[in-house]
């Protein structure tokens, strides 16, 4: 993971442009004996699910643990074979994304996980991360998930050069403005999401592609500060220049905040080099 990161940075300074982070969790400080960790709680208020993120970065070990804030064990990571002779350092996983609403197009068996649920499930407080190298050395390190829950963005825009959005007030399709009142209401939530403040934006372009189109790759993304006004980024044209003619692509807006918390946005349906038209 290290090396990759190397080689995104090298790819950064060379092209002059932002490079997709290689995933959302971003943690900022150490952690104990750890040099990274972090849990976090990520939603996609447009196709409307819910994840539970995490990230430790430790040195030599061959086993990796973590107990969430009730002490319940709940990942365990054992390397073998030559990755034991090898080790882990950097480890980075997230559950499965749950619908958390009602979607009448989902599947008959289509796990749904409301947003009182998943809270129930992954308790607010400091999960511990416990790792085990040779010699029966042991590292700990801990981690507040917290439940301070940006709104999602609105107003999310591309009119060919600049993404633009606006802070929002509810989770989108997790839970309304009105269900979050109740919530905080009832101290489910310390805060109604409209009150959590955003440290920071992150935005994405993404060619709105097949899978296994090399175009799929092409991705820009760039985090800003929480507080920028007016909320737009422009995209570089040297990156815009690097897609081919007619290239559809979705746009997607993360406001980062409590404890690293993301929730994000999704708009399609825009067109970069267009000539004759992206297909609908």
């Amino acid at each position: 993971m290290k090396s990759l990161k190397k080689q995104l940075f090298r790819l950064s300074l060379v092209t002059g442009l932002p490079v997709l982070a290689i995933s959302k969790v971003a943690a900022t400080e150490p952690c104990d004996d750890f040099g990274e960790c972090k849990a976090l709680i990520e939603i996609n208020s447009s196709d409307g699910d819910i994840g539970f993120h995490f990230l430790m970065d430790g040195d030599d070990l061959n086993m990796a643990r973590i107990f969430d804030a009730e002490g319940r064990k709940v990942f365990e990571d054992q390397a073998k074979g030559p990755l034991k002779e090898q080790k882990l350092t950097e480890t980075f996983a997230e559950s499965a994304e749950p619908l958390c609403w009602d979607d009448e197009e989902a599947e008959e068996d289509e796990l749904i996980v409301y947003l009182e649920e998943f809270l129930e499930r992954w308790p607010a407080g400091y999960y511990l991360f416990e790792g085990h190298s040779d010699g029966g050395e042991k590292s700990f390190g801990e981690t507040m998930l917290s439940y301070d829950l940006p709104a999602a963005p609105t107003e999310v825009d591309f009119d060919g050069a600049v993404i633009s959005w606006e802070a929002g007030d509810d989770l989108g399709e997790c839970a309304s403005y009105e269900l979050l009142e109740l919530l905080v209401d009832d101290e489910t939530l310390p805060a109604h999401p409209e009150d959590v403040p955003v440290d920071s934006w992150e935005i994405v372009l993404e060619p709105d592609v097949e899978d296994d189109d090399p175009t799929k790759a092409l991705k820009y993304s760039i985090r800003v500060a929480g507080d920028i006004s007016p909320k737009e980024v422009s995209v570089p044209a040297e990156y815009l220049a690097s897609l081919p003619e007619d290239t559809p692509v979705k746009i997607e807006v993360g406001a980062i905040g409590g404890e690293d918390n993301a929730t994000f946005t999704e708009e399609d349906g825009f067109c970069v080099n267009e000539e004759e038209g992206c297909e609908d």
